[in-house]
């Protein structure tokens, strides 16, 4: 047993010591550590010291993090670099010849099943089972951004700029001759030459785009409503002035006409009175 056993110092004696206090029974040894688990302990602290020092410090080594970004950027580089040299060549004639090829089409349609068709349906008409789909239709002659193969392969590359058609870049996620195979896929279903329709996207109009046409036009309609509306103003004031003088000159105006009517009626009761002063006329002579 320990000589101080307050003091926390352990016995040097061999064997198997147990400290006399007990709590909830649970027993302490009076020895020290193993000598293999300090060394361990006093190992790897040493080694938190160092490896600190090198990797936060001085920066000698590189995390997981770093790695992905370097390798992001190096893809990023490459893609760029293949879209350049792709589109030094690519052209509408070249997109169009590709549309003409079963192998260019056949991949092309694979990628747009995977990636195209749950916003243009597999048959590019827009519409699925339930109703139309978030995407405009690819089949038909009326087109957002231009239907020449290179405008479609520019709006597959850059997505819809100016819109929230919910069309991404898709330059991002497919490379550029993934690219050039989807355009080819879809201009197989168009013939060279034919009309063009340039229409507005269906998004452009709906509460909350970026477009700026539907703002305008209110301001544009209030503008003239302002300047009609004195004008039936000044029309409704001669309309009540003339009402009541009209009708209220001839009610006067017949009122005297019954007096009129009344004051020869007593003119003729005088008569007799010259009557009075003079000989009472002459009776009628028989005949």
């Amino acid at each position: 047993m320990s000589d101080h056993p307050s003091k926390g110092k352990p016995t040097d004696q061999p064997g198997v010591v147990l400290r006399e206090h007990v709590y909830d029974g649970i027993e302490e040894y009076d020895q020290k550590l193993p000598n293999w688990w300090l060394f361990t302990l006093y190992i790897t602290i040493v080694f938190f010291v160092i490896y600190w020092f090198l990797y936060y410090q001085m920066g000698w080594f590189r995390s997981d993090y770093d790695r992905i970004d370097t390798k992001i950027a190096a893809i990023d580089q490459k893609r760029d670099e293949q879209l350049e040299k792709i589109l030094a060549t690519l052209d509408n004639d070249s997109l169009w010849a590709m549309s003409q090829d079963p192998d260019q089409v056949k991949a092309g349609h694979e990628i747009f099943s995977g990636k195209c068709s749950p916003c243009h349906a597999e048959d590019l008409s827009a519409t699925g089972p339930a109703g139309p789909l978030p995407g405009v239709p690819l089949n038909d002659k009326e087109w957002i951004h231009g239907g020449e193969p290179m405008n479609v392969f520019n709006t597959i590359t850059n997505g819809s700029p100016n819109l929230a058609s919910g069309m991404i870049p898709w330059k991002t996620q497919m490379s550029p001759t993934d690219i050039a195979k989807v355009a080819a896929f879809v201009m197989n279903h168009h013939e060279k030459g034919e009309e063009i329709i340039k229409v507005e996207s269906k998004f452009a109009n709906m509460p909350g785009m970026p477009a700026a046409a539907p703002v305008a036009a209110p301001a544009a309609d209030q503008t003239p409503a302002p300047a009609a509306t004195p004008k039936p103003e000044a029309n409704a004031t001669p309309a009540p002035a003339a009402a009541p003088a009209a009708d209220q000159t001839p009610a006067p105006a017949a009122t005297p006409k019954p007096a009129a009517d009344a004051t020869p009626a007593p003119a003729k009761a005088p008569a007799p009175a010259p009557a009075e002063g003079a000989a009472p006329p002459a009776p009628p002579k028989k005949p």
